[in-house]
């Protein structure tokens, strides 16, 4: 991949268009299925079974708080979801994915990778490199405090 000819505040625009493109097309596959992206994504998060607390899955998710409860809710209601008391933190909620969550995330994943395999691009380890070193890049990290 060569290196992008604007400037970095260019990549925004960009970016936006793409996610809002894929999202639609992801989830117009996920509403034939009776979820919401934003479902997709919580799903996704929970996928590897260490369980999160919710106000980390509601930061992930970008969700507010109360968004996400209603979501989970109806994620619990559909048995693809549970959730449980933080053993270390017991004021905390963790979410996990049951049973019927991972296979149903696995058949998902499934589904969205052979829509998508006709997009060259995302199957391009360079481009997913590329992003990945941005989000790193761009991801805060908590300054140490001074002793």
């Amino acid at each position: 991949m060569s290196e992008f000819p604007g400037s970095a505040a260019d990549l925004l625009p960009l970016l936006t268009r793409a996610e809002r493109l894929l999202s639609r097309r992801v989830g117009a596959l996920l509403t034939d299925e009776g979820l919401t992206i934003e479902a997709w994504r919580v799903l996704g998060l929970l996928a590897d079974g260490l369980g999160h607390p919710m106000s980390e899955v509601a930061a992930e998710a970008s969700l507010p708080p109360g968004t996400l409860t209603k979501l989970v809710d109806q994620l619990v209601d559909r048995n693809l979801v549970f959730r449980r008391v933080d053993p270390i933190d017991r004021r905390r909620i963790r979410a996990y994915l049951t049973a019927r969550g991972r296979r149903e995330h696995e058949r998902l994943s499934m589904l969205i990778q052979a829509d998508l395999a006709a997009l060259s691009t995302v199957d391009d380890p360079t481009l997913a490199t590329h992003l990945s070193a941005l989000i790193t890049r761009l991801t805060p990290h908590p300054t140490p405090t001074p002793a």
